[in-house]
């Protein structure tokens, strides 16, 4: 069945009243070829020209949405096809909060995309409501504004499988054992991607970064600014270069954070490989960092120590599986987490510890489905359909099987805590029912004004190299490195070096004159903890966080 393959995979694997009607969207890029050529770029500026006209009906958020006053929800229509702005539509869910300050501080919206393909958005005006400190001078000149892209949440869901299947564990080893193991899985993503034709077809062929730049220019109209203010963390950043590329003089001002490699060699294919190779130096920093704070958890002095008891827990899980849900899968897509985030080291470490000194229940509710859940398991599966369509139909995959089994079983032999499993997620790409786009020539020299990025050095999801090629190609931007640090998604980390200077960036449009080398932000705290405090931290969660993301 499907659900062992991509689940696992999955598993292993971040104004009102103010309307403006443009006198000329005569820009719809640099005039490179994009999919669809002149007509989808015609087709942007008519449903653009209709969304200044409708604006956003602000309403309060529905209940179920779990986003309380003063939060607005309301929806911008879209065509499905760009080259066809007058036939099917589909309305996309966006939100906000408005600016805390007076009229003379407000400088128009914010967007936010926080990554996948998958992620929603619509959590980003709780900074605000939750008076995040560094966030509260932008507050005070911008609306916060979330949306659910194309396929997301509330913007025309899409599926691949039944969510209640998706989750069912255990699943799979995604290490393989031998060619029977490997036929097993090409299989069940064979199925999966049957499963997106049969259940989300219609929309499928138009689920790609292209469309989803196009609607985010669709919604900047709507919201009544002329220019665009966005801040795109991890594929949100894949999001802004292609924005950039299509729409240079659209941007007002724009933050791109932990950054995808736009390259069209690297869509998504290579990017995926390169994955594999940062996920393993970051998971080794994690290791070292637990033997350094042996005392606290007692999972071993040194990182070869601590190496040796995960692979004895893989062992032992896939022997008989934790709880009987926690295999070897529902592992990895837990301690994933802590190469991911920084803030994380010490809730994996703490479940890990608690596990090895007799707590049965600690790595079961940390790693283990909760089948109870159905919105929550509506929305992994929802994030995993997205993830999969963007990537699969943004680009050409290899559709060769040696080719996949070569690169990935000797990627395998020095990086082995991703390679198979990231594998398995993107394999139904080899086999996608609809065709592969050309991905966007990303590039800007002309129209657009400096860009920010911010970038760690050591990202797994998103490796520095990504960074250094949209500097590149985005002439004029500045780069913000903070060296011998790893978190992904670093805007919203405290470190005063970056604070400011994005703070700086949005308020007074002040790149710097030159790039910038942070300091790391301080190390988590060594320390048994209560219980985990990131909604990625579930199995199941992490694969659309990605940005291969």
């Amino acid at each position: 069945m499907r659900n062992t393959s991509l689940a696992a995979a999955g598993a292993a694997a971040l104004t009102a009243g103010l309307i403006f009607v443009p006198s000329a969207f005569a820009d719809s890029g640099s005039g490179q070829a994009a999919p669809g050529g002149g007509a989808e770029a015609r087709g942007v500026k008519a449903a653009a020209v209709r969304a200044a006209k409708e604006g956003v009906d602000w309403k309060d958020c529905p209940k179920d949405w779990g986003l309380a006053k003063p939060i607005q929800c309301g929806f911008v229509t879209v065509p499905v096809d760009y080259a066809d702005p007058d036939g099917r539509t589909i309305k996309l869910a966006v939100d906000r909060a408005k600016s805390t300050g007076g009229k003379d501080d407000r400088q128009g919206s914010l967007i936010y995309n926080p990554g996948g393909p998958g992620g929603s958005g619509m959590s980003f005006p709780t900074r605000v409501t939750k008076d995040n400190a560094l966030w509260t001078k932008t507050a005070r000149a911008y609306d916060f504004v979330g949306f659910d892209p194309r396929g997301v949440g509330h913007s025309s869901p899409i599926s691949c499988m039944d969510p209640q299947e998706f989750v069912k564990a255990p699943k799979l080893d995604p290490v393989p054992d031998d060619e029977a193991d490997k036929q097993a899985q090409r299989k069940l993503a064979q199925e999966y991607a049957d499963g997106c034709k049969e259940r989300s077809g219609s929309l499928l062929p138009h689920m790609t970064t292209p469309n989803t730049a196009r609607d985010l220019d669709v919604i900047r109209a709507a919201l009544g600014d002329k220019k665009l203010n966005y801040l795109g963390v991890s594929y949100g950043t894949y999001i802004g270069s292609v924005y950039s590329t299509l729409f240079p003089t659209h941007v007002r001002r724009m933050i791109v954070d932990s950054v995808v490699n736009p390259s069209r060699d690297q869509i998504w294919y290579k990017n995926n490989l390169d994955q594999d190779v940062a996920f393993q130096g970051r998971w080794e920093d994690w290791t070292k960092w637990v033997a350094e704070n042996d005392a606290t958890y007692g999972l071993g002095d040194t990182a070869a120590k601590v190496e040796a008891q995960w692979k004895k827990l893989r062992a032992e899980a896939k022997k008989k599986p934790i709880g009987g849900v926690v295999g070897p899968a529902e592992l990895l897509g837990f301690f994933q987490n802590a190469p991911y985030y920084d803030q994380m080291w010490a809730p994996v470490a703490k479940a890990w510890s608690s596990h090895v000194k007799g707590d049965e229940k600690a790595l079961v509710e940390a790693a283990g489905p909760d089948m109870a859940d159905k919105a929550g398991n509506k929305a992994a599966e929802n994030g995993n359909a997205v993830y999969t369509a963007v990537e699969c139909t943004d680009a050409k995959w290899p559709t060769s099987w040696n080719k996949w089994d070569r690169d990935n079983s000797r990627l395998h032999q020095k990086y082995p805590f991703l390679t198979w499993s990231n594998a398995w997620l993107n394999l139904p790409c080899a086999t996608w029912p609809v065709k592969q786009q050309q991905p966007v020539e990303v590039g800007a020299d002309k129209g657009l004004p400096p860009v920010l990025i911010a970038q760690s050095e050591r990202d797994a999801a998103t490796p520095y190299g990504g960074a250094v090629e949209v500097h590149k190609r985005l002439k004029g931007s500045r780069l913000i490195t903070e060296r011998d640090a790893g978190s992904h998604g670093i805007t919203n980390v405290r470190n005063p070096c970056i604070n400011e200077r994005v703070e700086t960036y949005l308020l007074k449009g002040d790149a710097g004159a030159k790039d910038v080398v942070c300091a790391p932000h301080s190390k988590p705290v060594p320390q048994i903890i209560g219980g985990l405090t990131a909604p990625e931290a579930k199995a199941g969660t992490a694969a659309w966080l990605r940005a291969p993301h």
